[in-house]
């Protein structure tokens, strides 16, 4: 059972922050101005996970399809709509549809995923019931990445899995043109 989401945010984005960060999402595939300007508030923390989150992102050596579907998939277990809504543009710039981003909602036996996808969603759920990957989930995972990218996954499981909780906690707002939760597709 998940705690009540605050229905306003309890931090204010920086109002500064707010003006910079709508420039520099011009650029972007997302647009991330709530949670820039909120994480402004303590600017060194900012600065050091801003780092973090991008090399989990962008530089570990998972496919790019793999992380958006982990971080979609830890987004949704946490029920962080924030998180969804961002990595919904995420995913969707690198390939994912929007029946895909839709399973990613659903017991992963309800979706015909592959091996490798399907190994990766476990892991994360396993890391969100129990902050540990089990002995099944792990020695399937294993099949489909080596050693580096098994870390990789459980990094960016575990980083926004922190986002997620930040993000829940602070109350920050959906962005303009940010989805919410996905519809089921036609006909499921």
């Amino acid at each position: 059972m998940h705690q009540a989401r605050p229905s306003a945010p309890r931090l204010e984005p920086v109002p500064e922050v707010v003006v910079k960060a709508r420039e520099w999402m011009k650029k972007s595939p997302v647009n991330a101005v709530n949670v820039t300007a909120t994480m402004a508030h303590n600017r060194t923390l900012a600065k050091a996970f801003g780092g973090f989150a991008q090399g989990v992102l962008f530089d570990g050596g998972l496919p790019r399809r793999i992380v958006e579907l982990a971080v979609l998939r830890m987004g949704w277990n946490c029920q962080a709509i924030y998180e969804f809504g961002q990595h919904t543009l995420f995913g969707k710039d690198v390939g994912l549809t929007d029946d895909e981003i839709f399973w990613v909602t659903r017991p992963i036996s309800q979706h015909n995923w592959t091996p490798a996808e399907a190994a990766a969603l476990q892991c994360v759920d396993d890391l969100y019931a129990d902050d540990c990957v089990g002995d099944a989930a792990w020695a399937e995972a294993s099949k489909h990445f080596n050693p580096s990218e098994m870390i990789h996954l459980l990094m960016a499981a575990g980083c926004y899995r922190v986002v997620s909780g930040f993000l829940n906690s602070c109350g920050v707002k959906l962005d303009e043109g940010v989805p919410g939760w996905p519809t089921p597709p036609a006909g499921s």
